[in-house]
């Protein structure tokens, strides 16, 4: 079992597109799409950048392949595990100039490459390794803590393969990709706890929008309120909590927890920024909070965490921004003296201070001296 160190070559035609792909997502991956399909789902991968290149550089032979052969469709087949991206370019830019183009903008990349790059493309270099196994190192290096890194979603989705599928622990896929284990932990809780929801027939709960923004809830997952909220344990090794993080009896807070973070076909999440993550946890660890969500029809996220901060809080943050605001004010004002529209609202603002003088008179007083 080994990756070969020679470059073999190979037709365009005879190379497969990875159905097994972590980008492709979860059910285009479970549903084992044709060559066709993955091609059509492909073209939303940024592919431009790579056919400008091959029209201004053609094909390097050092950005050989990375291909194993397995069955597709039951028989043998060259499939690539690494350089998909460049696989899929090179098979839109050859339909495109055998009259076959995906879209008019193929055409007009095709019509830009050189004579001598539709040559390499004649014969592909790739380096053959005997399974996947043998590459995993390498991949899981190069996408989820290297320079190419996928999303979280896709991320996740291969780290879930290593520990579900090749039963490795925590720390041997730390080991393995070279990642971090709080970034493993978190990547794979996540998606087992997306796994979890897939089994939970309510009509309040939408996978696909938690999918949607995947990130979101691994975002949320840093948080003490959301891992006291659903009873999440990161720190724990135990299989039986790996394969189902949030315990049985929190299940229905799940079901809140993503409706009220993702919302569903019927109504919209309650924060709309993911910056509000670390707010939101605040609101699930407040009891007064979390009840004005569970009885309110449309509850609204600044009244939730009004509950949960306290009034305090929001003044504090509100002045803060006021002040923020006028020491930016501050260093460019002086060009604007003589503005009447800006001496009004100078004086707006000074009755606005005069007036919170009255309730700190203290302050006042120490500001004069």
């Amino acid at each position: 079992m080994a990756v070969h160190k020679e470059i073999e070559h190979a037709p365009l035609d005879s190379l497969q597109l990875d159905q097994e792909n972590p980008r492709l997502g979860r059910h285009n991956i479970e549903a084992k799409l044709p060559p066709d399909k993955i091609l059509e789902l492909m073209e939303d991968w940024s592919l431009e950048e790579l056919a400008i290149s091959f029209a201004e550089s053609g094909y390097w032979p050092q950005e050989a392949l990375l291909v194993v052969e397995e069955k597709v469709g039951g028989k043998p087949a060259l499939v690539v595990v690494e350089g998909n991206r460049r696989l899929a370019t090179m098979k839109l830019l050859v339909l495109a100039r055998n009259g076959k183009p995906h879209s008019k903008k193929w055409e007009e990349y095709a019509a830009n490459i050189p004579e001598e790059t539709w040559v390499q493309f004649e014969n592909i270099p790739f380096i053959r390794a005997d399974s996947r196994e043998d590459v995993q190192a390498y991949i899981g290096f190069r996408h989820v803590s290297g320079i190419k890194q996928w999303n979280p979603a896709e991320k996740a989705e291969y780290i879930a393969k290593l520990i579900d599928d090749q039963k490795m622990s925590y720390r041997e896929v730390t080991r393995k990709i070279g990642s971090r284990l709080s970034s493993v932990k978190q990547h794979y809780i996540s998606y087992r706890i997306l796994l979890q929801m897939d089994k939970i027939d309510d009509p309040r709960l939408s996978v696909e929008k938690v999918e949607e923004k995947f990130s979101v809830l691994h975002l949320s997952l840093r948080t003490n309120g959301v891992q006291e909220y659903l009873q999440v344990d990161l720190a724990s090794d135990d299989p039986k909590v790996l394969q189902k993080p949030v315990p049985q009896d929190k299940l229905e807070h799940l079901v809140k927890f993503a409706m009220w973070l993702f919302g569903n076909d019927d109504k919209e999440p309650i924060i709309s920024d993911s910056r509000q993550v670390e707010k939101f946890a605040k609101v699930l660890e407040d009891e007064k909070a979390v009840a004005y969500l569970e009885r309110t029809e449309n509850p609204k996220f600044e009244v939730a965490y009004r509950v949960a901060a306290g009034e305090e809080a929001e003044v504090i943050e509100l002045i803060e921004s006021a002040a923020d605001s006028i020491s930016q004010a501050l260093s460019i004002v002086h060009h604007y003296a003589d503005s009447k529209n800006v001496q009004n609202s100078v004086r707006r603002l000074g009755k606005d201070v005069y007036a919170l003088f009255k309730t700190f008179p203290a302050i006042k007083k120490d500001l004069d001296a």
